[in-house]
């Protein structure tokens, strides 16, 4: 099964106000292991970026000036994630300025590229109703290191983000598969502890002993004696 941890940056909120990408990111995962291989790229915008954004991400129109335009990258970017499935939180946001931009280029949408998407988001919201469930408390909540977050980098968060989603998606999974663990290691405890049984064979003497006995019994009851009966039929 292969994955994408995505995200973006953005000029500002709204692409049908004319806001663009400068930032995507797009890291691998394979049968839920991360593999090394991802794609990052500044993206020239030709344009302002909004002073709230950039109090965000930190990212300047200097920055960019030297970097390519969404163009340039694109084809690079639908060849790395096709077929697989997109991991985004907040997905709607991400989505909606990732189809702008295919849309400019008159090629068609994320759907058409990738497996799905799954919102990472959307998720938390169902595990954790009435709760903060923004990226820097997703990676309190389940041990994640964010301290290197000081602004919103697109890699970063990538990187965060897969970390959070195996901890969301892998609680029941893991929870199970340490009690199988500990129900299977009590057995064998047990197992060992347990007293294996010793079995003595009877002696002649003890044989002899026990034949008159039960002939004795056989006496007394008059023939009615059960052990006698059994001992007869078989």
């Amino acid at each position: 099964m292969r994955q994408i941890i995505l995200d973006t940056e953005t000029t500002g909120l709204d692409p049908s106000q004319g806001h663009r990408i400068i930032e995507v990111a797009a890291v691998e995962m394979v049968n839920r292991r991360l593999t090394g291989n991802h794609l990052h790229r500044y993206v020239n915008p030709d344009r302002d970026i909004d002073a709230g954004a950039m109090q965000v991400h930190g990212i300047t129109p200097e920055f960019l000036q030297d970097k390519p335009r969404f163009a340039d990258i694109a084809r690079e970017f639908v060849d790395f994630i096709q077929g697989a499935e997109l991991i985004i939180h907040n997905a709607p946001f991400d989505v909606g300025f990732l189809n702008m931009e295919l849309r400019l280029l008159e090629m068609t949408p994320l759907a058409a590229w990738c497996d799905g998407v799954t919102d990472t988001l959307a998720l938390a919201k169902t595990l954790h109703p009435g709760q903060r469930n923004n990226l820097d408390a997703l990676c309190k909540r389940y041990g994640v290191d964010n301290t290197a977050r000081t602004l919103h980098g697109a890699l970063l968060d990538c990187e965060l983000l897969a970390a959070v989603y195996l901890a969301l998606t892998r609680g029941q999974e893991s929870l199970s598969i340490g009690l199988e663990m500990r129900s299977e290691q009590a057995a064998r405890d047990a197992a060992h502890a347990r007293p294996r049984p010793i079995l003595l064979a009877a002696s002649n003497v003890e044989l002899e002993a026990h034949a008159s006995l039960l002939e004795a019994i056989a006496k007394e009851s008059k023939g009615t004696c059960l052990w006698g009966m059994e001992q007869g039929a078989t």
